[in-house]
């Protein structure tokens, strides 16, 4: 049986959008070391209409990030179908990565929000406070459920009251936690 369409949210108001958010919640991935915290991501709109992306974690009390772009998949759609550039490793960067960021809920005050991709290998639970009230985040399973996403695999961040500002804590210049992660660890 063919999956169903997920239905995207229509739209949505970049210059809300734009800012920092707080992963509440994700499919493991390659791409972030298993032991992250205080993910996070801010986005910030360019005059070109483009978005920075800058994702953040702190793994071994480091702080990690790549900075990307992303961009409308469809320019004349107003459906929130996004395209995210990085190029990797983020230390040495070379390889261009290209992946999907469907906006799939976003609460009318721009709060929260539900993230996904059309495979349904990746889920992302953001919110604007590096907390999300229970209630509200058993909606957001629900609401992945109903897009197709086996939710059993998602796995909660753990983020630290209070949440670390600007760039605090000594950089990882090396990469160390995206070689990690590649390799599983």
């Amino acid at each position: 049986m063919a999956k169903k369409e997920m239905e995207v949210v229509k739209g949505v108001d970049l210059e809300r959008y734009m800012g920092r958010w707080y992963e509440i919640a994700s499919f493991p991935s390659r791409f972030q070391p298993k032991n992250g915290i205080n993910t996070r991501a801010t986005y910030t709109l360019k005059e070109d209409g483009t978005v920075n992306v800058l994702n953040e974690t702190w793994n071994d009390g480091k702080r990690g990030y790549i900075e990307g772009t992303a961009y409308k998949a469809d320019p004349n759609s107003d459906e929130a179908k996004l395209k995210v550039k990085f190029y990797v490793p983020p230390f040495l960067p070379i390889i261009p990565v290209t992946g999907d960021y469907w906006v799939l809920y976003l609460d009318s005050d721009y709060q929260y929000a539900l993230i996904g991709q059309p495979t349904r290998k990746y889920l992302w639970i953001l919110c604007r406070q590096n907390h999300l009230d229970e209630e509200i985040y058993n909606q957001l399973l629900q609401k992945a459920k109903e897009e197709g996403y086996d939710v059993s695999k998602l796995h909660k961040t753990t983020q630290t009251d209070p949440p670390p500002e600007g760039d605090e804590g000594p950089k990882d210049t090396k990469g160390i936690w995206w070689i990690k992660s590649i390799l599983g660890k």
